[in-house]
């Protein structure tokens, strides 16, 4: 403990002094909250920037978005600005709708372009591409997976996280269809199973199970829940923002400075300071020491061991930080010749061979987290980012073009790699090749660099079922005045839930432990 730091009670009717550790979007929507609840916000970044994993590159007039190139349930974002301004998100960045939502890319050649936030168009158009029946099928998946998004929306989105949380572990809320073999019944129980059963087109169990990839989840182990994922998706729409969704990120910025939130970049925090009992400020890495009321940790798990060594934060029965997640391989693109018109922001080309895929990501046991081998199968799941966005380019002759690959944490590419990516995307842009002017690869490296998780890890949203291993820890911890948030704590990782960590935060430093969520 530091002598001379004092402390106050939990509950702070007037302003209180609050520090935050990072400046992710979780931790942005926290402190433009509860800065214009009347405290004192300081921000305490590592890095040269605000952001976190919402980064970006430059060079030669291309910009490329570094983390999420597209914005789900973007009514998180419209609330946290509703809430702390004047100016709604609309004013602050330019929000578009993609047309169409996606396209696919299947492994037998088959390809359908899905409309945004349209059951009846993606019923439609699935029918005309996969054949009688498959557009009924998911349509009726979407159903079912409605049933579980109303079941867990607001404990696993709008709630602080129950302290039974076993409930949540325990209960299955997808309710899955009862088919009957031979003298026995069976229900799916995990993602692959919903859709080697309920879809009954290997091509719809690959849209089903690309939702789960892309937050780096075992289809194999994914409990049936994880419909939802898709769910979202069809319900609220794909977004995107003019200029890259790194305008999302200074656009939050922008907004805590306006409600008077002080940063400090370039400062790295050397631990969280302890006294009687409770977080009591910070400790610079140059030996500085900053007082606080309220500490809010805005890092991924390792980082938060080493800030708070020695203390502990997470006890018995307690959900568990999650660690040894997947990461991402990005290859960022400058193209000569415009974009063509009429081509889909996102293309999805998926796996050629499902089975190797999933090997070298988890390994022959489903579940396990650590690869297989050294590199990647030839022809993994890859999503082709397309925007069509004159910001991103030095003019009309040119595109910017982002791809990425769900990749085991740690993996060092190799040539081969970054070419079998290129040859990949090559399904979703004919001739490729011939109009590359440079590439830059981002490796789970740099993502471990910019975010301080193990190995580049990505967080997933936080599901239900599964025992609780898809859950993640409270927003509370075991040290009285000390808060996570951000992907890595309650509700997890993506930029909705991100957001909605940041509205949890605040809630529970304003209005104290009892605080439930959101109305």
């Amino acid at each position: 403990m530091a002598a001379g730091l004092s402390v106050v009670a939990d509950t702070v009717p007037g302003m209180a002094r609050i520090a935050v550790i990072g400046a992710g979007m979780g931790a942005l929507a926290a402190a433009a909250r509860l800065a214009v609840a009347g405290h004192r916000v300081v921000v305490y970044e590592r890095a040269a920037t605000y952001g976190g994993s919402v980064g970006v590159v430059e060079r030669d007039g291309f910009v490329f978005d570094t983390g999420p190139g597209l914005l789900p349930l973007p009514a998180v974002y419209r609330d946290l600005f509703v809430k702390t301004g004047k100016e709604p998100l609309e004013k602050c960045v330019d929000l578009v709708q993609v047309a169409p939502a996606s396209r696919h890319v299947f492994a037998d050649g088959t390809e359908v372009s899905l409309p945004n936030a349209s059951r009846a168009g993606v019923v439609s158009a699935l029918e005309a591409a996969l054949g009688a029946g498959a557009g009924e099928r998911w349509g009726d998946l979407l159903v079912r997976a409605r049933e579980a998004w109303d079941r867990t929306r607001r404990p696993l989105l709008e709630e602080p996280l129950w302290p039974n949380w076993r409930v949540l572990a325990e209960r299955e809320p997808y309710p899955p269809v009862k088919q009957r073999r031979l003298l026995r019944t069976r229900t799916a129980t995990t993602l692959a199973e919903v859709g080697a059963w309920e879809l009954g087109d290997p091509r719809l169990a690959a849209l089903l199970e690309s939702h789960a990839l892309a937050y780096g989840l075992d289809p194999r182990v994914a409990p049936a829940a994880a419909t939802v994922l898709p769910y979202m998706e069809h319900a609220f729409g794909t977004w995107y923002v003019r200029g890259g969704i790194r305008e999302l990120a200074r656009a939050a910025y922008e907004r805590c400075l306006a409600r008077r939130v002080e940063f400090h970049f370039d400062t790295a925090v050397e631990r969280i300071v302890e006294k009687d009992g409770r977080a009591a400020g910070l400790e610079l890495a140059d030996g500085t020491l900053e007082e606080a009321d309220f500490v809010v940790a805005g890092v991924a798990p390792g980082v938060l061991d080493r800030l708070a060594s020695g203390i502990a934060l997470h006890g018995e029965g307690e959900v568990p930080p999650q660690r040894g997640l997947p990461s991402r391989l990005t290859v960022h693109l400058a193209l000569r010749g415009g974009r063509p018109e009429g081509v889909a922001h996102r293309t999805v080309v998926h796996a050629a061979d499902r089975e190797a895929e999933l090997h070298s990501l988890f390994g022959d046991r489903p579940g396990r987290t650590a690869p297989a081998g050294p590199g990647l199968p030839a022809a993994p799941t890859l999503t082709v980012l397309r925007p069509g966005d004159p910001a991103l380019v030095p003019d009309d002759d040119h595109e910017a073009v982002t791809l990425s690959v769900t990749v085991p944490s740690g993996l060092e590419p190799t040539e081969d790699d970054v070419k079998g990516v290129l040859t990949t995307a090559e399904r979703a842009i004919p001739g490729l090749r011939d109009r590359l002017l440079w590439h830059e690869v981002r490796t789970p490296a740099d993502v471990a660099e910019a975010t301080g998780a193990d190995g580049g890890a990505v967080p997933a949203p936080a599901l239900a079922a599964a025992g609780g291993r898809l859950l993640h820890p409270s927003n509370s911890t075991r040290l009285p005045g000390l808060f996570t948030v951000g992907g890595w704590a309650h509700p997890g990782g993506g930029l909705p839930h991100a957001g909605m960590s940041g509205a949890l935060v605040a809630g529970l430093i304003v209005e104290g432990p009892d605080f439930k969520g959101s109305q």
